[in-house]
């Protein structure tokens, strides 16, 4: 469309559902959680959004929600709080070293949000048998925290455990978080839930003095438990980081995990496949509930709490998995070619689009910001961490620029690329085009952003454009690719 003023119909699609932060020109990016083990008081979210509590299910630490401690400001046993999960959570109440907050009934999970239960705001994510499905904006929320350097708790159960009768189990709910998301749905944990319903076993953890989770400060792991659940099947060709820790009797390698772990871009991952072993026998009335945190014949209180430590970044990696220390070969940009609309990245609305007017360089959406004729600007970003563990960080992308300004010598019209730090402040400018860049067809981009590794940095791109004539910025096919 050179030499033309465009009129783009903005998409009206609401991102604040989808917790990103939208203004209308110069926009600064809420910086998305912080690496699990930059934090000095470890923040643990337990969602209680997805009918945790339908049938005798009663996963929650507290009935005050979201501050358990406005129940009980110093609790010192498994009743001072109300819930089946309340032992759990007064075990990490009481070292000092964790702030717990609930995840409120018709809530929903958000990322990059003002809530004070946005996942921004948390290391980890507890999901503790839910039993209705994410939603879109909330798959996008999860796998984007995880990815940014979040920990993910996901506690399954049996095959059938449909508490609610709305059609959803467990397993099948979270399998469609994993195979059905706009930031990766091609198997990101190496692992996919097992459609079983075990009735009893005594799993056995393997023998690893090094793993974290199994030999942490909360004690040495060597059995849970099984009261109707199911497992898992290990898929490391698809992530290298998986690891079964514990194993359903007669079942080993890539079969049977009952407790596995893996890492996810800079977070970690951990799963469970019964919520018997967390649930203390305590709860809300009328309830009928089973105490496996006390079961004398495994160690689930152990796993449990040692497990959330490492997922908070405060064990060691211990062949676990990587977390923000290691580096898993990886593409780290959600919706890195567009495709999935306005989700992932944070743009002024309307510059991610399947407008006919300008060509995608693959797929049918890209990112165009100005091409107005007006004195506008544009923007487009995304948070990421890249890990410490990271040598090579290796930013891509595509621009079409096109313009109607006819001088071959004067900037009137720019797009910046710059990273910022988690304040806002830049920390480089990576190459400012123009109207005198302009071009037929798409050009490729490249910079290194190794010497970010270990940070959480953002991604932004800015487009000004002058008074007068029009100029397009179009972007496509983005990765941040490390290894």
């Amino acid at each position: 469309m050179l030499g033309s003023r465009r009129s783009r119909h903005r998409l009206t699609t609401a991102l604040a559902g989808l917790g990103l932060l939208v203004t209308g020109a110069a926009l600064q990016v809420s910086t998305g959680a912080a690496p699990a083990h930059a934090a000095t008081t470890h923040r643990i979210l337990f969602d209680n959004a997805h009918a945790e509590t339908a049938g005798n299910a009663d996963w929650i630490i507290s009935t005050s929600q979201p501050d358990p401690l406005s129940q009980n400001s110093n609790p010192t046993s498994e009743t001072s709080w109300t819930g089946a999960l309340s032992s759990w959570g007064v075990a990490l109440q009481q070292t000092g070293s964790y702030s717990l907050k609930t995840l409120p009934s018709g809530s929903a999970l958000s990322y990059g949000g003002s809530s004070t239960t946005d996942l921004a705001n948390f290391d980890t994510l507890v999901l503790p048998e839910p039993n209705t499905l994410f939603t879109t904006a909330e798959k996008t929320a999860i796998m984007t925290f995880v990815k940014n350097g979040g920990g993910l708790f996901i506690i399954s159960d049996h095959t059938g455990s449909d508490r609610n009768s709305d059609g959803y189990d467990a397993v099948e709910i979270f399998n469609d978080l994993m195979t059905n998301n706009s930031v990766d749905s091609t198997d990101p944990f190496g692992f996919s839930i097992d459609s079983l319903d075990i009735s009893s076993d005594y799993p056995t953890a393997i023998s690893d003095s090094t793993n974290a989770v199994l030999n942490g400060s909360f004690g040495k792991v060597s059995k849970s438990l099984i009261a109707d659940g199911t497992t898992v099947t290990l898929k490391p060709s698809d992530n290298s980081a998986v690891k079964g820790l514990v194993y359903r009797t007669g079942y080993s390698g890539n079969t049977g995990a009952f407790f596995a772990t893996s890492t996810f871009g800079s977070g970690r991952v951990a799963f469970w496949g019964d919520s018997s072993p967390v649930d203390d026998g305590t709860g809300q009335s009328g309830n009928t509930l089973y105490d496996g945190w006390n079961d004398t014949g495994a160690q689930n209180a152990a796993l449990a709490l040692n497990a959330t430590a490492w997922l908070a970044g405060t064990g060691t990696s211990g062949g676990g998995g990587g977390g923000s220390t290691t580096c898993t070969a990886s593409q780290l940009l959600g919706n890195n070619g567009f495709e999935s609309g306005n989700t992932v990245w944070t743009a002024t609305s309307g510059v991610i689009t399947n407008s006919s007017s300008e060509a995608a360089r693959t797929g049918s959406y890209k990112a165009w910001l100005d091409g107005y004729g007006t004195a506008t600007t544009d923007t487009l970003s995304q948070s990421v961490t890249i890990p410490s563990g990271c040598t090579t960080a290796a930013l891509s992308f595509y621009t079409h620029i096109d313009t109607a300004e006819t001088t071959t010598s004067t900037a009137y019209d720019t797009l910046k690329v710059q990273v910022l730090n988690s304040s806002g402040t830049v920390l480089s400018t990576l190459a400012t085009y123009s109207n005198l860049n302009a071009a037929s067809g798409y050009v490729a981009r490249s910079f290194s952003l190794a010497s970010y590794a270990g940070q959480t940095v953002t991604l932004k791109f800015t487009g000004t454009e002058g008074s007068t004539l029009q100029t397009s910025f179009v972007i496509d096919d983005t990765a941040l690719n490390v290894s």
